[in-house]
């Protein structure tokens, strides 16, 4: 069995052929495809009822699109995880779907061997987005990010410990989980918990939105 034989997966496509290779080349290499939808009324109604961990979609898809379907999703259930599979690798259509939750980003060209290795990142929390991407939604991040929205009463602003401050620092800066385990010595299973106790003192609820915390508070630069 393998580390991604657990977890439950739809792919959104409005392709037949493009769907049905996005499948079953998730299916072998050991992802459960609890479900497949070409619009997006048809993701949500499926979703609803299959519970997905993961969903692997397009955002050119029959009304309501990608992004509106990711938004949809994560509001409805906030552990569910998405990564958008597109053609685009336009600015808007990336900052669009990251901020409507999705947490992975891949454009159609990539290989069969990055398609299942982002799918299997994505499935255990981590962001992964096409090599050139990460770095344009960190920049826009990083624009948007203002002092003066800061809280003003500091005795609001929740107190995270040393070890997850320096766990968030280096989300923030894109490592995996496995990356940070090794570098911090740690076993995966507790740099998750960090995030994870992270996540809900803050009231967030995927990486991405960490990120965009930590960079709000300078945190990924100390």
């Amino acid at each position: 069995m393998t580390d991604t034989a657990a977890t439950t997966v739809m792919v959104v496509d409005d392709h037949p052929m493009w769907r049905d290779a996005v499948a079953r080349d998730l299916a072998a290499a050991g992802f459960d495809v609890v479900a497949t939808a070409a619009t997006g009324t048809e993701a949500l109604v499926r979703a609803g009822a299959t519970h997905p961990e993961v969903v692997v979609l397009d955002l050119r898809i029959p009304s309501p699109d990608g992004v509106e379907v990711t938004a949809a999703l994560v509001r409805s259930d906030p552990s569910v995880r998405v990564m958008v599979l597109s053609a685009s690798g336009e600015q808007d259509d990336v900052l669009r779907a990251v901020k409507a939750g999705a947490i992975g980003y891949l454009v159609k060209s990539a290989s069969r061997e990055e398609l299942v290795a982002a799918a299997g990142r994505v499935a255990k929390g981590d962001t992964v987005f096409t090599a050139g991407l990460a770095g344009l939604v960190l920049g826009e991040y990083r624009r948007l990010a203002d002092p003066r929205e800061s809280p003003e009463d500091d005795r609001d602003v929740p107190r995270l410990t040393e070890r997850e401050t320096e766990v968030l620092r280096l989300v923030a800066k894109g490592l995996s989980y496995k990356q940070i385990a090794d570098r911090l010595v740690l076993s995966h299973r507790t740099v998750q918990n960090h995030v994870q106790n992270t996540l809900r003192k803050l009231q967030l609820h995927n990486r991405v939105q960490l990120v965009r915390y930590a960079i709000e508070q300078g945190i990924e630069e100390s």
